[in-house]
């Protein structure tokens, strides 16, 4: 019977989507705030480590355009790949308005991957206009941004939304949103049998992989491990931007194994067709939209590391000379004098 238990996890009954019933504040919203805010102090961090030439103005301004960016091409992408219907071909006012019915539900639907291209064409503005170098402010972005990824996924886990395939394994949780699955056929039974749940109607509610953990984990918390132990190592400037969209791909791409497709859009491609449910497995050669998203970004960060190495003026790390002559005269100031050394130092 323990190891029955052990086998299916119960989602916490704790974590609700609101912070506090019956109000419009959710721990989804809460969690992309923190995310920015955890990206906004590395990047701050950095820029101080070098003495980048950039201030807290320069600096949040940046943001605010990666963000509008992000946003932007987050909320467009949803509605151009993963949107069946033609509700906002014939209404496209609705793609960026919050409300239904009379009540605000927020935009509801984001693609990772159209943040993704937005941002970065909002970064490439930003620099263009305020003449820095995309390579050397496009670096620092890509050692920021992941862990704060981590928190949106953890906002997903909270909402019990993107929940993965059905499994037997010991990761496997029941969460109260999965939709149920019919007990008459033969999978289900086994896989009801097999973690010890009993079948008592026509439909029944399985353990599913937590895939948001597992994104939460690998594409935020390793994946900024790599990029922030290369950001004083990289071989040229512009590599960590590579790094960045070849790593999250690889990553998301093999993670797209354990979810769930859309139910509306299934596999895009069908090399070998298959009698399987795609709630229970998911083909080897078969491919998600976010699987083929997955392998543009891929390609696009080893072209990108391919032609950064070619373009002039790839110096790796550029240390700024200090900006103020005079001596500093408070603890913080000695410190970070003494740090920006250390790095000059250890980049001789």
């Amino acid at each position: 019977m323990i190891g029955v238990m052990l086998l299916t996890i119960p989602f916490p009954s704790w974590l609700k989507p609101e912070i506090i019933p019956g109000l419009p504040v959710r721990w989804y919203g809460l969690m992309y705030i923190i995310a920015f805010g955890v990206a906004f102090l590395l990047y701050r961090r950095q820029v101080r480590e070098r003495n980048f030439p950039m201030s807290d103005d320069e600096l949040s301004s940046l943001f605010g355009w990666g963000i509008f960016g992000l946003l932007v091409g987050a909320r467009l992408l949803s509605t151009i790949v993963y949107e069946t219907t033609d509700i906002y071909r014939r209404q496209p006012w609705l793609i960026f308005w919050p409300f239904r019915d009379g009540q605000f539900t927020g935009l509801m639907g984001m693609s990772y991957h159209g943040g993704a291209i937005g941002g970065i064409l909002a970064v490439v503005l930003f620099a263009w206009k305020k003449r820095f170098n995309f390579r050397e402010i496009g670096d620092m972005y890509a050692a920021s941004i992941p862990l704060g990824y981590t928190f949106g996924r953890l906002g997903n886990f909270i909402n019990a939304e993107l929940y993965g395939r059905v499994t037997t394994g010991p990761l496997g949780m029941l969460f109260p949103n999965a939709t149920p699955l019919p007990a008459n056929e033969a999978w289900v039974q086994e896989a009801a049998a097999k973690t010890g749940i009993a079948i008592a109607g026509p439909l029944i509610n399985l353990p599913r992989h937590p895939s948001q953990l597992y994104e939460a984990l690998f594409e935020g918390v390793i994946l900024w491990a790599i990029i922030w132990f290369f950001r004083n190592r990289k071989p040229f400037k512009g590599f960590l931007i590579g790094l960045y969209f070849a790593g999250y791909g690889l990553f998301r791409f093999f993670i797209e194994y354990f979810r769930e497709p859309d139910a509306d859009l299934g596999y895009r491609i069908e090399l070998v067709k298959t009698s399987l449910s795609p709630a229970y497995a998911h083909p080897p050669l078969s491919f998600s939209t976010g699987q083929i998203l997955c392998v543009g970004m891929i390609l696009f960060g080893v072209v990108w590391i391919i032609a950064a190495s070619q373009m002039p003026n790839k110096e790796a790390i550029r240390v700024y000379q200090d900006n103020i002559v005079e001596e500093p005269h408070t603890v913080e100031q000695y410190t970070r004098r003494n740090q920006r050394r250390k790095l000059r130092r250890k980049l001789r």
